[in-house]
C-alpha cells in the first residue's frame, strides 16, 4: 500500500535492534485518517471471506482493528495481556513473546466471544518474528473457529515470522513489506 510505504518513509524512525518507530501516526499517537485507508484495503483484500469477527492483541492492534472492523461491520476482540476480574469463566490462553518489549505474555480471550461458528481475521500493526500472531492463530485453533487469514500493516520480510505463518498454509496480507532498513534511515520495500 503506497499510502502506507509513504508515510513510514516520512515519518518512521529507525533505531538499534531493527526497531521501526512508526509511533507518531500508527500505534501510538494514531492517524485514523490512516487507519481508514487502512480498513478500506483490509476489506478490499478479506472482503469476500465472510468475516465475523476481528482478533487483535493488545494494545497497538486495537485501533486498527477497530477502524477495519467498521468495514466488515462485525465485532473486534482483542486478547488481553493480562487477566482481571472482568473476564472471568472459561478462556482460551496462549504465550507471546513481545518482539520490543523482550517479554513473554500469556494471552487471553473469553471463550464467550470466540466461537466455533466464527470466521476470523487476524489484525495487528506488525509482523516480525511472529510470536503474536501464533499465539492469535493458537487462539482461534483452540476455540474450533476459521481463520480466514491475518492482516498486517507492516511487515518485516527480513526476519522470519512472515514466512513460518505463510508455511503454515495461512494467509497472510501485509500493507507494507520491509525487505530491509539501515538506520542510516534507508528503507527498501520488496
Amino acid at each position: 500500500m503506497k499510502l502506507l510505504e509513504d508515510r513510514i518513509r516520512r515519518d518512521g524512525k529507525i533505531k538499534s535492534g531493527n526497531v521501526l518507530k512508526v509511533d507518531s501516526f500508527l500505534n501510538h499517537q494514531m492517524d485514523v485518517k490512516l487507519f481508514a485507508e487502512i480498513g478500506k484495503e483490509f476489506l478490499r483484500l478479506f472482503g469476500d471471506c465472510g468475516v465475523t469477527k476481528i482478533l487483535t492483541i493488545e494494545a497497538s492492534g486495537i485501533g486498527i482493528a477497530c477502524v477495519t472492523a467498521q468495514y466488515f461491520d462485525c465485532p473486534v476482540i482483542f486478547a488481553k495481556k493480562n487477566k482481571t476480574k472482568n473476564i472471568a469463566g472459561d478462556v482460551y490462553t496462549s504465550k507471546v513473546e513481545s518482539y520490543t518489549h523482550g517479554k513473554v505474555y500469556d494471552i487471553i480471550v473469553s471463550k464467550e466471544f470466540l466461537r466455533p461458528e466464527d470466521r476470523v481475521l487476524l489484525i495487528d500493526d506488525f509482523l516480525a518474528n511472529g510470536s503474536a500472531l501464533m499465539g492469535l492463530i493458537k487462539l482461534v485453533q483452540d476455540a474450533g473457529a476459521t481463520l480466514v487469514g491475518a492482516g498486517i500493516c507492516v511487515e518485516k520480510a527480513f526476519q522470519p515470522g512472515g514466512q513460518m505463518v505463510r508455511d503454515l498454509g495461512i494467509r497472510v496480507e501485509s500493507l507494507a513489506r520491509i525487505q530491509s532498513m539501515s538506520e542510516d534511515g534507508h528503507i527498501e520495500f520488496c
